[in-house]
């Protein structure tokens, strides 16, 4: 297996984590968003959207967005499970991990900051208009976990969940966005933190890390 990403991006960071969680090993290939790279012919061919993640199976298939890829992977290596419980407890999970990976994180990632750029923001406003993203979405996900027993997002081991918010609150805090509004979110995220799976996945402890 193969993992096409990079170290900022959060989309990329929830496969690492998945893959860590799962005791999984992949070859990592590494594509600087900042130098365009996503959208070399080459990488095109394997995404045609030129974003990161693609995930490149043993056979060849190419696998991308990244929940995607993590429901690949917790169906093909179910233990542990990502979206354990019932029917109901799986569809509240889901509906977690997808307020952050769609309703936050696409509108806040580089694409449509570099759009915006495009049609004369300057860097100030972009950085506002990335904080608001930030700021209204953790709201609501603040909300929607404070009903759960934690410490993780929804109880006593990592899911779907901690796997899109940790990456989230880290671009939140690039934009510097005060999260210390979200104590329920900041528990989940200290849980996840302290497992190797997670610690492992950060940017900082990436090959192609740049500070």
């Amino acid at each position: 297996m193969r993992l096409h990403g990079y170290f900022r991006s959060s989309a990329a960071f929830r496969v690492r984590i998945a893959l860590n969680l799962k005791g999984l090993s992949a070859e990592h290939v590494f594509h600087h968003l900042r130098h365009n790279a996503q959208n070399a012919p080459e990488f095109l061919h394997l995404n045609p959207q030129g974003l990161v993640p693609a995930f490149e199976l043993d056979d060849g298939t190419v696998l991308t967005q990244s929940l995607a890829v993590i429901e690949w992977l917790d169906e093909t290596f179910p233990d542990p499970p990502l979206r354990p419980g019932n029917a109901t407890r799986r569809a509240r999970i889901l509906a977690f991990a997808l307020a952050i990976a769609c309703d936050i994180h696409p509108v806040q990632n580089l694409k449509v900051l570099n759009r915006l750029r495009s049609l004369g923001q300057d860097d100030s406003g972009v950085e506002v208009w990335a904080a608001w993203v930030n700021r209204e979405g953790l709201a609501a996900c603040e909300t929607l976990a404070r009903s759960e027993a934690g410490p993780f997002v929804f109880g006593d081991r990592p899911t779907l969940a901690d796997l899109c918010l940790v990456p989230q609150l880290g671009n939140a805090r690039r934009f510097k966005v005060d999260v210390s509004a979200d104590p329920r979110l900041l528990e989940a995220e200290a849980a996840a933190l302290a497992l190797p799976a997670f610690a492992r996945a950060a940017p900082q402890n990436q090959p192609d890390f740049e500070a």
